[in-house]
């Protein structure tokens, strides 16, 4: 008798366990959605009635390396990774390279994966100052894209799509102030934010390259 209600027990304690298992796997694989600058995540269901006005990221336009105008049509379908940089950036922006070529790498023969690096001194990185830049850190113009263009419209879409600027501590008073972000801000293939990691972290870009897998999936 003592025995039976032991494995009784146990076995109303796994079955109560299970779905709280599942729900919380459903929920690792299922990724949320960021629609304003706080970053909050938001998980919305296709049924929803605001699916359809999630935030996305607006149309642009700017030129690459190789001087190929890269807009939102030309990563129309692909999931891809968008940061902001600038070539003579002392400190983050190589560990953000660093880590990006971990991107690069895994998805080299996946052309549903891109990256889009912004420059914030578009004054100083011009096509061919992103194409040296490109050289020396070997990143391949058909996959990585280093974007540079008018100011205005880059901290436009930098502020006001991609949610990226935190200023380093200090409050950002006007468009003019220097945009500076550590993030990496993953984008789906409607152009809708699905993750936000900081790209100074190998941990975060791996978590950041997990949430890539599943986007594709």
């Amino acid at each position: 008798m003592k025995y039976s209600i032991i494995i009784s027990v146990c076995t109303w304690l796994l079955g109560c366990s299970a779905p709280q298992q599942e729900q919380r796997i459903n929920a690792e694989i299922e990724l949320p959605f960021y629609t304003e600058e706080t970053f909050t995540p938001t998980w919305i269901d296709e049924d929803d009635d605001t699916y359809d006005s999630i935030h996305q990221i607006a149309p642009f336009s700017f030129i690459d390396q190789e001087g190929n105008t890269i807009t939102d049509e030309t990563m129309k379908g692909k999931v891809y990774v968008a940061n902001f940089f600038f070539s003579i950036c002392p400190g983050v922006c190589p560990k953000m390279a660093h880590n990006l070529h971990l991107v690069q790498e895994k998805y080299a023969t996946d052309d549903r994966v891109k990256i889009l690096s912004h420059t914030v001194m578009p004054w100083v990185d011009s096509v061919a100052r992103l194409q040296e830049y490109a050289t020396l850190n070997q990143i391949h113009a058909d996959q990585w894209h280093l974007l540079t263009g008018d100011k205005t419209k880059i901290y436009e879409l930098a502020r006001n799509s991609y949610f990226a600027d935190e200023g380093f501590g200090k409050t950002v008073t006007t468009e003019e102030d220097f945009l500076h972000t550590e993030k990496l801000i993953l984008i789906d293939s409607q152009r809708r934010i699905r993750g936000v990691y900081n790209g100074t972290l190998p941990l975060d870009v791996k978590r950041m390259m997990e949430d890539i897998s599943t986007l594709l999936d």
